[in-house]
C-alpha cells in the first residue's frame, strides 16, 4: 500500500482579502517546490473559498512541509479562516499525524482501495 498522504485544507477568505490571498499562493508554491517529499501541490478558488490540494511521501513528508511553510500559513490565517482540513492516506501513516495535527482538528480518511501510478 502506498505511503502517500494527502492533505486538503479549505480556507474561507475574509471579505476584501481575495487578492492578498492570491498573492500568497505563488509564495507557498515557491517554498514547496524544492521539497523532495512533495508529490503535488496546487491551489483552487471557488468564490471566497480557497482549497490547497497537496500530497507527500508519508507522514514525515507532510510534517516536513508544514514546518517549511509555517510562517506562510500564519500569514494566510490573517486573511482567511481555516474551515476544514481533510487528511487522506494509509491508516499507519495517519496514526503518526494524530498528535502533530491535533490543533487543526482534521477529518482523517483511511485509504481502502484504488489505482495509481508510481
Amino acid at each position: 500500500m502506498s505511503k502517500i498522504v494527502s492533505i486538503h485544507p479549505y480556507f474561507k477568505i475574509h471579505e476584501g482579502n481575495l487578492d492578498a490571498f492570491k498573492a500568497l499562493m505563488p509564495k507557498f508554491t515557491a517554498k514547496t517546490a524544492p521539497e523532495a517529499g512533495c508529490h503535488w501541490y496546487d491551489f483552487s478558488i471557488c468564490g471566497d473559498m480557497a482549497h490547497c490540494r497537496e500530497a507527500y511521501e508519508g507522514a514525515a513528508g507532510l510534517l516536513e512541509h508544514l514546518a517549511n511553510v509555517e510562517e506562510l500559513i500564519g500569514e494566510a490565517l490573517t486573511l482567511s479562516e481555516l474551515v476544514r482540513v481533510e487528511v487522506h492516506g494509509a491508516g499507519a501513516e495517519l496514526e503518526k499525524l494524530q498528535e502533530p495535527l491535533a490543533d487543526m482538528n482534521p477529518d482523517y480518511y483511511v485509504h481502502q482501495i484504488g489505482i495509481g501510478k508510481p
